[in-house]
């Protein structure tokens, strides 16, 4: 495998392997699939309104594959909340369209090749007021730093979690950032509060046993010091620190993780920018990026 070419698939030796693992419980019958392979509040709000986008036909060069035509919903579809931001970027960041479509179709790629998940190729973007929300076990939120839900969003999502959804949410910097997607999540569940997850948790070691929590900065942020040392993370706009990556949960009745939060760092990049620089690529996206994302996806489903 080479850095930029997508076409190649990782039956070489590479760096991500996997370690052989099974599972016997099942929420989601889709979670049947997954075998794994061999191998380790706010004033004067401005929101930035509803932008329709779809998958260039290219698929920027990302391959395609053939998803089984007798079960065509039997496979995870990556699905990016659209919602709604105020302020812009000066406000809270690049809002739900960051990093599209790039970081969720090389996602969908790799998870198709590394694990034996029977993945669609063709990642979708719906709004939590959809219908077809409930289609999707997996969600995910991007730069929630302006983020703002209504009333008809909260209500929704509060009913996809507590009925086995999962939602992942990823890059944001900073203690007021941070702030925003706690008040939101506070309206979306007053009742129940997000906690720092330890390492040792399920879901660091379900298919790679990380021995630390991974921090990803954007592919423009990383630092590689003339000692060797390697740069992690991107300075926030409120000047508060950064250093420290933060993966905070909120759980159901029965300890299930129905939003995970990873803040202080950007795994989406790690994803999206695979093909950019090899060194990022190898220190990065190989190392940190996948290795999470694959566990979050398969602790999500398998649960």
């Amino acid at each position: 495998f080479t850095v930029g070419d997508k076409t190649q698939t990782r039956q070489q030796s590479t760096p991500l392997t996997f370690a052989r693992k099974s599972f016997g419980h099942r929420r989601w019958i889709l979670a049947a699939l997954i075998l794994l392979m061999g191998g380790a509040a706010f004033a004067q709000r401005g929101y930035w309104g509803r932008r329709n986008r779809s998958l260039p036909s290219d698929r920027n060069g990302v391959p395609s594959w053939e998803v089984d035509s007798r079960f065509p919903k039997d496979c995870f579809t990556f699905a990016r909340i659209e919602y709604d931001s105020y302020g812009g970027r000066s406000r809270g960041g690049g809002g739900c369209w960051t990093d599209y479509p790039d970081s969720d179709l090389n996602f969908s790629l790799r998870l198709q090749q590394l694990t034996s998940m029977k993945v669609n190729p063709d990642p979708v973007v719906i709004r939590l007021t959809d219908d077809e929300l409930f289609d999707y076990p997996f969600i995910y939120i991007i730069e929630p730093g302006g983020l703002v839900f209504s009333d008809a969003e909260v209500k929704a999502l509060r009913k996809y979690c507590l009925n086995g959804g999962f939602l992942m949410v990823d890059d944001f910097w900073g203690d007021s950032q941070y702030e925003n997607l706690r008040h939101e999540l506070q309206r979306v569940f007053p009742d129940r509060d997000p906690f720092e997850v330890p390492l040792e948790h399920e879901i660091f070691q379900i298919v790679y046993p990380l021995k630390e929590k991974p921090q990803v900065p954007a592919i423009n942020s990383a630092r590689r010091g003339a000692d060797g040392s390697v740069g992690t993370w991107e300075w926030s706009r409120d000047g508060s620190d950064t250093s420290v990556p933060h993966y905070r949960a909120i759980t159901d009745d029965e300890d299930r993780i129905m939003v995970f939060i990873c803040h202080n760092t950007d795994l989406g990049d790690g994803w999206e920018r695979e093909g950019e620089d090899q060194w990022y690529f190898d220190e990065f996206s190989v190392k940190k990026a996948y290795p999470m994302g694959i566990n979050i996806v398969t602790y999500a489903m398998t649960h």
